[in-house]
């Protein structure tokens, strides 16, 4: 008589709970923070030499830009980055689940940076769209898959974040250190290489670490009925074909020229997180007591988008001033000048576990979600008021400041940072309504997506204007900014409920 072989019960996700074996946080932390360690090497590591890239000399194996419309393609390149991660989060939400969406989102990102390592022009603009696409796959969705680690009301949750934000720190600290060698003395697309080699690294970690790991099941938490999840998948292929004839059609004939191909990403930038509030807002998935929390959300995406207009600049205004008006040793010692965001980096790795230990010693007498992140923008915006102090009463094509001056800047830059990311994502995690999950995270996202949209433009300005009006001005916007959450402190602290 025959007896037949039991069925093999499929392994079970962990589930939020008293896991504490990653320095008193869920394992699975270890691993989301190792994939980002090696994702931000490559992604901050090949921005750190893009905008020195674009602007450097054909004949040294750059792209010949100006360094104002350098910097605006890096800022474009930034916006589509971010606007795809809407269509990420969904597809985490509806298709694919979190797992294979941030698996899906690495193998693009690989992808792209190998390409980039190809010396052509072409190649570089199809290596930015597959990294484009990848980072919009992965950044929304493995940062909702920290938030699955803990419940709701874990006091961990702010001090895990901060944890994982040192992860991705310590990739920003080493990527631009070995890209800017290799860029500097081997060549740009030696640069790029060693980012795609980060990126695969990153891979084989998450593959392997995948076991701890809460969302990691083969279908999405909210997965669309068979029939529909057909008509999506092809819609989205037919849209991404169309969208890629009618732009090549459209530069064939002239029409869709770089300055107007970056108007038209910044128009999209300031439009996508209007309609996508506007959805979320009027969704009958969404409960009151939902929607309530979403009314301060709101004031926390404009903080962010405040900030981040500030940070992201260090990959572009801040290379360029860096490049040309920054000696490039310290202590004797000369360096490229992209090492210059290594010091961002460096800060945000030393600085986050002290943050994360505050946290944890303070309890619930810590500062409201919303404070942090205003102190955070204030930091952001006298990082670059800073910067008016060196740049003013000299001639701005032959004066050269001292190293320490950028890595003050970077010193108040990178505390910035740890308070406004990891609060803002942590409070995203809580704030989201549970049918929008990674969808919300993706919404994060979109203020990062609207604060280089808006860098696009302000960018344009870098050499038309005095560098201490410049970067004077902007920072200004960004405390002004940072007080007005301040004031706005009782209000979200009543709203914001259970974010503390």
């Amino acid at each position: 008589m025959s007896r037949t072989a039991p069925e093999a019960t499929p392994p079970t996700e962990p589930e939020p709970g008293d896991d504490t074996a990653f320095f008193g946080q869920p394992r699975g932390l270890l691993t989301l923070s190792g994939l980002e360690v090696w994702e931000r090497f490559s992604f901050l590591g090949m921005q750190a030499i893009l905008v020195l890239y674009f602007a450097d000399k054909v004949a040294n194996g750059g792209m010949g830009m100006d360094p104002g419309t350098a910097a605006s393609v890096s800022a474009a390149y930034g916006t589509l980055v971010y606007l795809v991660s809407v269509g990420g989060g969904w597809l985490a939400d509806r298709i694919l689940g979190s797992y294979r969406a941030v698996l899906w989102g690495g193998i693009l990102i690989a992808c792209g940076h190998y390409a980039m390592a190809v010396p052509t022009d072409a190649m570089t603009w199809v290596g930015l769209g597959l990294i484009s696409a990848g980072t919009g796959l992965l950044k929304p969705n493995v940062a909702s898959m920290v938030g699955k680690l803990y419940r709701t009301e874990d006091e961990r949750r702010d001090a895990g974040f901060a944890l994982y934000y040192m992860g991705i720190n310590i990739g920003a600290f080493l990527g631009p250190l070995i890209t800017g060698w290799l860029g500097d003395h081997r060549g740009w697309h030696w640069g790029f290489s060693a980012a795609a080699i980060g990126m695969t690294f990153g891979l084989i970690q998450y593959v392997a670490g995948r076991r701890h790991l809460a969302g990691r099941k083969a279908a999405a938490e909210y997965a669309l009925p068979p029939d529909a999840m057909r008509r999506a998948v092809l819609w989205m292929v037919a849209g991404a074909v169309g969208f890629a004839v009618l732009a090549g059609l459209l530069a064939a004939v002239g029409w869709l020229t770089m300055d107007r191909f970056v108007d038209l990403l910044t128009l999209i930038s300031v439009l996508a997180p209007v309609v996508y509030f506007a959805v979320m807002f009027r969704s009958p998935r969404v409960s009151r007591e939902e929607r309530g929390r979403l009314r301060p959300y709101v004031v926390l995406f404009l903080a962010s988008v405040a900030f981040n207009f500030i940070l992201f600049q260090a990959y572009s205004t801040m290379m360029l001033l860096a490049a040309s008006n920054a000696r490039s040793d310290i202590l004797g010692f000369d360096f490229p000048a992209s090492w210059y965001a290594s010091a961002l980096g460096a800060f945000e790795v030393l600085l986050a576990p002290v943050v994360a230990g505050l946290w944890v010693k303070m309890g619930r007498s810590q500062p409201h979600a919303s404070n942090k992140i205003a102190y955070g923008v204030i930091l952001g915006g006298l990082s670059f008021m800073l910067m008016a102090l060196p740049t003013s009463g000299h001639d701005s094509d032959t004066y050269k400041m001292a190293a320490w001056w950028i890595v003050g800047s970077y010193l108040l830059l990178g505390l910035g940072d740890i308070l406004v990311e990891t609060s803002g994502m942590s409070a995203t995690t809580k704030l989201a309504p549970q049918a929008f999950a990674s969808q919300t995270m993706a919404l994060w996202f979109l203020s990062l997506a609207l604060a280089n949209g808006i860098q696009a433009q302000v960018v344009k300005l870098y050499d038309d204007v005095s560098h201490p009006m410049y970067f004077g001005v902007n920072g200004a916007i960004a405390v002004a900014v940072g007080l007005a959450v301040i004031a706005a402190a009782p209000w979200l602290r009543r709203t914001m409920h259970p974010v503390h």
